[in-house]
């Protein structure tokens, strides 16, 4: 549905707060608001408050931007999923591009938690690649991962290789 709604630059799972999601998940793994709770919880409630607003109060930006902005933040502490790249998530659904906003709801599950679940995915695979580093920190979630995923010596250590 995406591809044949919007224009070829649009049509990606990307939104610009995925790129400060990645520096959580990437490279702050041990912080709480890099968990995955908070990432796949911040994102959607924030993408859901960001539509809500946006189709209550359409052409005032002024007042939806930072309305968007502030109650989602209110919602991910009230649910204890706290994670800032969300906010921008909520932002994008007032401000984006009109055919953004037209998604409506939609916009939660595409981009949004399609592209959430592809970097909690990534973030799983190469952040338990080594010893040295585990994400999620909970540990349950990281043992299933470790003994069961990458049993292969061979892969762990190209992939080690690679990522350095």
């Amino acid at each position: 549905m995406q591809s044949s709604y919007l224009l070829e630059l649009e049509n990606i799972l990307l939104i610009g707060s995925f790129g400060a999601a990645s520096v959580l998940i990437f490279g702050a793994v041990q912080s709480p608001l890099a968990q995955p709770r908070n990432l796949i919880g911040g994102q959607l409630i924030s993408a859901f408050i960001g539509v809500t607003v946006f189709k209550l109060i359409p052409d005032v930006i002024w007042i939806n931007a930072p309305l968007a902005e502030a109650t989602s933040i209110i919602a991910m502490q009230i649910t204890k999923t706290l994670h800032p790249p969300g906010g921008a998530t909520a932002l994008i659904a007032v401000i984006g591009t009109e055919k953004i906003r037209a998604l409506g709801y939609f916009y939660v599950i595409s981009p949004v938690l399609a592209g959430t679940l592809i970097l909690f995915i990534t973030a799983l695979i190469f952040n338990n690649l080594t010893k040295h580093r585990q994400y999620p920190t909970n540990g349950k979630l990281t043992r299933v991962f470790k003994s069961r995923g990458l049993k292969s010596k061979r892969l762990r250590k190209s992939l080690a290789f690679f990522l350095g």
